[in-house]
């Protein structure tokens, strides 16, 4: 399997997501922990019963800068918590590779604004109803997690 083998957007970092987000909805390589691996495993591998596996998170990279991509939103019932992530599930992809991501949070991270991923806590995340909407072709690398389940 290639990056976005299924897809021919001319944006890698779009191809991959919209297979992700197609994988996601249906609910190998070497590499113990790749984008490919990652949907095979949400996908069932070579067991197909519910593994209860519902997400691939993933971490976006911006081009130019190629920094990890952070983003801001707040939850419905609370507006004046606003709240960061460098962690998305992807809800869908368009043809033009606009993408609606949700963040993923640990709900016991106390962080509100992590500075890096690796400052943010990964150790049980989950969605939470914050979505965005980003144009993929901003991106230039994405680093997909092993598959959760984070519904």
């Amino acid at each position: 399997m290639s990056c976005g083998s299924d897809f021919h957007t001319g944006s890698c970092v779009c191809d991959i997501l919209k297979e992700i987000a197609d994988a996601q909805s249906d609910v190998l390589s070497d590499c113990t922990t790749s984008c490919e691996q990652s949907i095979s495993d949400l996908l069932g591998g070579n067991d197909p019963s519910n593994n209860g596996l519902d997400t691939v998170p993933v971490i976006l990279y911006c081009k130019g800068n190629c920094k990890p991509f952070k983003g801001f939103g707040v939850p419905a019932d609370d507006l004046g918590d606003a709240t960061a992530s460098f962690y998305f599930r992807v809800k869908n992809v368009d043809k033009d590779c606009c993408a609606v991501l949700e963040l993923l949070r640990d709900p016991h991270d106390n962080d509100d604004d992590p500075k890096s991923p690796v400052d943010q806590d990964t150790s049980d995340l989950e969605v939470t109803g914050i979505c965005i909407t980003v144009d993929l072709k901003c991106f230039c690398h994405v680093t997909c997690l092993p598959a959760i389940s984070a519904l």
